[in-house]
């Protein structure tokens, strides 16, 4: 079954930008493999380092720095 066959599903994507360090997150549909898993795409990847994939769409009320200003 090709990613093109598979089932999409919503999910939240925690990751750094491997340039810049920054802690980002990104609310997108992906394939889901019949086993459950997530595919995420080699474009999808490129320049990050993925720390968590979340189901659904996960609203991030802060993030590491966000509030060193407080």
């Amino acid at each position: 079954m090709s990613s093109n066959d598979m089932p999409l599903t919503t999910v939240t994507v925690l990751y750094y930008d491997i340039h810049t360090l920054e802690f980002n997150h990104q609310v997108g549909q992906f394939p889901k493999a019949e086993h459950g898993r997530v595919v995420i795409d080699e474009e999808f990847k490129r320049d990050k380092s993925i720390i968590a994939v979340c189901r659904g769409e996960v609203k991030v009320l802060n993030k590491i720095g966000d509030r060193i200003n407080d």
